[in-house]
């Protein structure tokens, strides 16, 4: 079924590009034969996890110990990116490896703008699929409607088994009526649905199969309401309700990334394990992030461009397969699709805005990041910190690029994009001196902020 608009050239490059090799998808590369069996792809997706809230990343009063000991066993990045500072946004370009001037949901769901994705839009699931992998994606979905005929399910777009909430909104309700499997609407009595969505998880995982497997795990948790079954050992905190749930919540969801690890630790092949957030730290429902430091030394929250509200935690692990340290790179989830793709010996699409990890994540190095990083934000609910961070601007059409250590963030005049480099506000920061965005030295470098403005320009089609 197509959608209004038809495919984009990128995307009609990108299918001729798979159909001429749909001869070998279903073989790994040369590469990949060399190196072994392909191996199990598993991406756990938060839910506006904080930079700053895995003990990893220097968090000290809420308990990690799962993912903490796989950035100890594997690859913990020290400047990965969303590819957008809302959900939407930056699930949609995690899956289709185009940024946010490139993607087509561009902003969380409004009326009058897209909120699902076309039959046209090639998802890493697809991908994976056409190479052989079986494919499950177990949580938090966020495009089209409540509904399972509709070109933006994922089944129809590479995810062989779902289950979870079709819709964004849908999945702010930890105690939902019913979830989604596949096309059958799920009815549910009370049950507390993340603890659901782990167990499916697990059970594809556990699967027995000769085919290797791409599993995408996407719980809504640690989103507000601070819903969770038990505040466990934040409890007894002399903190207010809202925060001692989301507290328990982070912890809760590092417990099920450790059941989903146990379950992949008996297969025959390696598995390569991805744990990532899909933007900034909240500050719904009553929770206050500063309490926990949850941005870490960075400015801004969910809803700012500002390092805050689009750097993200983001740990690899693989014993044997992927290195022990840590890096720098200058990485985006746009990276993703084409990370996943060489790892499991797949074709990979024209015209992506990301490149591929997999030789940064081997220690055998590989493709060059790209020279630039773009984010564009169109945001119409305001929060208060995130409102404050900016000045009062939250709900301004804004965009950053980041070259190297130099970062444009620009506020348009208002809530739309002009067509004429007039009435923005610039502000430009060194982020190796200055990572917390203290200081705006736009003034000092107005050629440089001319660069970066036309390399905005440049990126939003």
């Amino acid at each position: 079924m197509e959608r209004e608009g038809g495919p984009s050239r990128r995307h009609v490059l990108g299918t001729a590009v798979l159909g001429a090799a749909g001869a070998v998808l279903g073989a790994p590369s040369a590469n990949a034969r060399a190196a072994g069996p392909r191996p199990n792809l598993v991406v756990v997706l938060a839910d506006d996890l904080g930079y700053g809230e895995l003990g990893c990343y220097g968090q000290k009063l809420i308990r990690t110990p799962v993912v903490d000991e796989l950035a100890r066993q594997g690859l913990r990045f020290t400047q990965a990116y969303a590819a957008a500072a809302v959900c939407a946004p930056s699930r949609c370009s995690l899956l289709t490896g185009l940024d946010s001037g490139h993607a087509r949901v561009r902003q969380n769901p409004r009326a009058g703008l897209p909120g699902g994705l076309r039959a046209a839009d090639t998802t890493v699931a697809e991908v994976l699929r056409w190479a052989g992998y079986r494919t499950g994606l177990f949580g938090k979905w966020g495009f089209g409607p409540d509904r399972p005929d509709q070109a933006s399910h994922p089944n129809a777009h590479g995810f062989q088994e779902f289950y979870g909430y079709l819709t964004h909104h849908a999945a702010h309700d930890y105690r939902p009526d019913h979830l989604w499997h596949d096309d059958r609407r799920v009815a549910l009595h009370g049950a507390y649905a993340p603890d659901l969505l782990r167990d499916q998880a697990v059970r594809f995982a556990r699967r027995k199969s000769d085919d290797p497997f791409l599993l995408f795990f996407s719980p809504n948790l640690p989103h507000a309401p601070s819903t969770v079954p038990s505040q466990g050992r934040y409890a007894h905190r002399n903190w207010p309700k809202a925060d001692r749930g989301h507290a328990a919540q982070v912890t809760r969801l590092d417990s099920h990334i450790g059941d989903l690890v146990a379950a992949v630790k008996d297969a025959d092949r390696p598995t390569v394990v991805l744990v990532t957030s899909d933007n900034g730290p909240h500050e719904e429902g009553g929770v206050n992030p500063d309490r926990f430091n949850a941005n870490g030394p960075l400015r801004g929250y969910k809803r700012n461009i500002y390092e805050g509200g689009i750097r993200v935690p983001f740990v690899a692990w693989s014993p044997g397969l992927v290195r022990r340290g840590t890096s720098g790179r200058l990485t985006q989830h746009t990276d993703l699709l084409p990370t996943l793709a060489e790892l499991g010996g797949a074709a990979v699409p024209g015209g992506l805005d990301g490149a591929s990890l997999a030789g940064v994540l081997t220690g055998r190095g590989g493709a060059p990041a790209p020279g630039h990083r773009y984010w564009y934000r169109s945001e119409t609910h305001e929060t208060r910190r995130a409102n404050a961070t900016e000045h009062g601007s939250v709900t301004r059409l804004a965009e950053a690029v980041r070259r190297g250590r130099w970062k444009l963030v620009r506020f348009a005049p208002g809530e739309r994009r002009p067509a004429r480099r007039s009435g923005w506000r610039n502000e430009l920061y060194d982020l190796t001196a200055d990572p917390g965005e203290k200081r705006d030295v736009a003034s000092r470098h107005p050629r440089l902020v001319a660069e970066l403005a036309d390399l905005a320009d440049a990126s939003w089609s």
